[in-house]
């Protein structure tokens, strides 16, 4: 909380400390820095931790408690809250006797045939455990059954071109450590994945953001980035899109490979969720134009493909590069379980997909778009060419706000900013579809009643010595 105050008295006097402090926590909470239903620190240790006395840090609660953005429950401290909002918080995971609905992660469950696959997974470990179990660069049969995967998809592989990783953002972290430096530049799609985005930043990266048009990628904005800024590397990814689901084509594929040749820069393509597609014909793999990986760096994983709970990816680059790769994965985490790298050759040998989720996926994409028409006429959805969510436009750049409102009625949605740089995207907010037909029901119903209490607030403005602000300053 201190970190987050920063320097919350600014150059004003301190004749009014606890005006002060309760407005910064108020800002907090409306721009969703502070969740709602979030615990504050006791009186005591923010007076503590901020340099101030109990008596202050109390006086700024209870001007928060006053004007609603604060509740308390004996024995179970303060917690955040907006006004005209429900008025009970439920200290835990119900919303006034219903579940919270946690619209932010996009992911399904299990494909049909894990379970017999980790059957005969099983079956095949005694072969295993004679040996020490530790394959930095990934069990023999899985590398062979990834390689054959990649030469479906139009790019002959070798197994000496494939490390298994701990999931894809082991993959990336991975590839962080072995190409960049702290303060190195790293290209990326603008919006992009929010965990990727994260990675980089805790490498002491900069993210260089390349903006999508309205359609499809802005390939000369890229060759621009990479000519401009010298990226140590771009991180891209073309099928199906995160967040917005949309699929590069094949002439794009090729320009980017030019410009990356040309300008030297080394392509992360992530993969994950090249099987996610509503029928849509996938063009062949980005590495297929680079096939012996000596610029192009793929990241598969399959999460998305077969369950999220088996954390199993794979990098596949030329034979030196993944060389080098296994060198510096054995420093930090050895290797990847056995019997899920079992699991997961079983799946690719029978051929295995996330196909079986993809009709329902369309369908529910469907229903949700109806459930928005419907209830948020106003917003701007559209289609996408597949994925696992929808990447909805507000009419108004209030993203963080309407999220922070939505947690007062039982749901938690992905505000645009988390996938951007720089606070961007404050019009935009990602919508899985991956939640039961019923669930979307109950979340589009939540979604809409933050929505208009939202606005039922805009004019409202909160009395303060120093400013009157109102939330439409705010968003």
């Amino acid at each position: 909380m201190s970190r987050l105050l920063g320097n919350w008295r600014g150059d004003k006097s301190t004749d009014a400390t606890y005006r002060l402090l309760a407005r910064s926590l108020r800002l907090l909470i409306l721009d969703g820095r502070v969740g709602l239903g979030v615990r504050l620190p006791g009186e005591r240790e923010l007076a503590q931790a901020i340099g101030l006395s109990r008596t202050t840090v109390t006086a700024a609660y209870n001007q928060l408690r006053d004007e609603g953005f604060l509740l308390s429950r004996q024995g179970s401290g303060s917690v955040t809250h907006l006004p005209g909002g429900p008025t009970t918080v439920e200290f835990g995971d119900v919303f006034q006797g219903e579940p919270l609905i946690d619209w932010t992660a996009a992911a399904l469950p299990a494909s049909a045939g894990l379970w017999q696959a980790y059957e005969e997974a099983l079956q095949r470990l005694p072969g295993y455990l004679a040996g020490i179990g530790y394959e930095p660069l990934g069990l023999s049969c899985l590398r062979e059954a990834i390689a054959r995967d990649y030469e479906t998809r139009g790019c002959p592989t070798r197994p000496s071109q494939i490390i298994v990783t701990s999931g894809a953002q082991n993959g990336l972290s991975l590839v962080l450590r072995a190409l960049a430096a702290p303060g190195d530049r790293i290209a990326v799609d603008h919006p992009t994945y929010h965990n990727a985005l994260g990675a980089i930043l805790r490498h002491n990266c900069q993210p260089v953001p390349v903006s999508l048009p309205e359609e499809g990628w802005d390939i000369a904005g890229l060759d621009a980035a990479f000519r401009q800024t010298g990226p140590r590397f771009a991180y891209l990814i073309p099928d199906f899109h995160v967040p917005t689901g949309r699929l590069m084509d094949d002439a794009s594929r090729r320009d980017l490979i030019a410009i990356a040749s040309r300008t030297r820069t080394p392509l992360l393509i992530d993969e994950t969720m090249a099987e996610t597609g509503f029928g849509t014909a996938v063009p062949a793999a980005v590495a297929s134009h680079d096939p012996e990986g000596h610029l192009v760096i793929s990241l598969g994983s399959a999460s998305k493909r077969y369950w999220g709970g088996m954390r199993i990816g794979w990098i596949r680059a030329s034979e030196q590069r993944i060389a080098a790769l296994g060198r510096l994965r054995a420093i930090f985490d050895m290797a990847t379980s056995v019997l899920e790298q079992l699991t997961v050759t079983v799946m690719l040998e029978k051929g295995c997909g996330a196909g079986g989720h993809r009709a329902e996926m369309e369908m529910r994409c469907d229903k949700l778009i109806a459930l928005l028409s419907d209830q948020l006429p106003h917003w701007r959805t559209s289609r996408p060419q597949g994925g696992l969510a929808l990447w909805a436009e507000l009419p108004r750049p209030e993203a963080s706000a309407l999220a922070a409102m939505a947690q007062s009625f039982g749901l938690h949605v992905a505000p645009g900013p988390r996938f951007g740089v720089g606070d961007a995207f404050e019009r935009f907010v990602r919508l899985p579809f991956t939640l039961p037909e019923d669930h979307l029901e109950q979340a589009v119903e939540r979604l809409n009643q933050a929505n208009t209490h939202l606005h039922r607030r805009a004019p409202h403005s909160f009395e303060d010595p120093l400013r009157v602000i109102t939330v439409e300053h705010l968003i």
